[in-house]
């Protein structure tokens, strides 16, 4: 544990589904790297049980929160849902975060040092090279595929445009508005970072090594892959048409 705590808050937002086999075993290592730490689960209504295990674990624990919805409603939707909440209690830093131990929690302490340069810190599996342990050359081709793809339209100025690990701070997720950021996937991430660039916020990146999967089944699919692809159109022409719409303005 560090030696000396985080001065404010933090909470570490973790969508959920049929992650039993993970989610007991990743929050101590969540919750021992600082001790003003706090955890919220979004659950998307799990058939293994998952957002019971969390009910026992948060009624034993105030530091662990839960968020039951009633069915699986999608990664982009659990974090809005996830990062006002953290918003509501307080948190002056939230982050997101895998529950499938592909993320390592001892990275944390990094995020929150690097917040003192940064605005949002995300955690880059492409920084330093490649940093991908079990993933099939597909998978990951895809993935730096994708960074790259989104760099070349959006002009995102990151080795790694599509990772789910990031810190960001309250002030943030306070200047973005949630309600208009619809994507799911691969795709949330991107539109993420780039409402953050947008806003003027300043993106560093961490690197880390990313494991595949300990325990349960991956939730990409096609459907997520060409929504990342269209997403980037659909940032760059918006940004585009803005700036048009305000030069006219200003010219009028």
């Amino acid at each position: 544990m560090p030696q000396r705590g985080l001065l404010m808050m933090a909470m570490v937002v973790i969508p959920t589904y049929n992650e039993h086999d993970n989610i007991g075993r990743l929050i101590p290592e969540i919750l021992k790297q600082d001790p003003e730490i706090q955890i919220l689960v979004v659950d998307d209504n799990s058939p293994d049980g998952t957002g019971p295990l969390m009910d026992a674990l948060a009624a034993v624990d105030p530091r662990i929160h839960v968020l039951h919805r009633s069915g699986k409603l999608g990664l982009g939707s659990a974090y809005r849902e996830g990062f006002r909440y953290a918003l509501e209690q307080g948190a002056e830093y939230i982050v997101e975060m895998d529950a499938d131990f592909s993320h390592d929690p001892a990275i944390l302490p990094l995020f929150f040092r690097m917040m003192a340069d940064y605005d949002v810190v995300i955690g880059s599996r492409y920084l330093n090279g490649v940093s991908v342990v079990n993933w099939p050359i597909r998978r990951l081709i895809l993935s730096y595929c994708a960074s790259v793809y989104t760099r070349i339209i959006t002009g995102l100025q990151l080795h790694d445009c599509t990772s789910g690990f990031k810190c960001f701070r309250r002030s943030v997720l306070e200047a973005i508005n949630l309600g208009a950021v619809t994507s799911d996937g691969y795709s949330f991430q991107i539109e993420m970072n780039y409402r953050c660039r947008e806003q003027g916020f300043r993106l560093g990146e961490a690197p880390i090594i990313f494991i595949d999967r300990h325990a349960g089944s991956s939730k990409m699919s096609k459907k997520i892959v060409r929504e990342a692809i269209f997403m980037v159109w659909k940032l760059k022409l918006g940004t585009l048409g803005r700036n048009l719409t305000g030069y006219g303005r200003g010219k009028s």
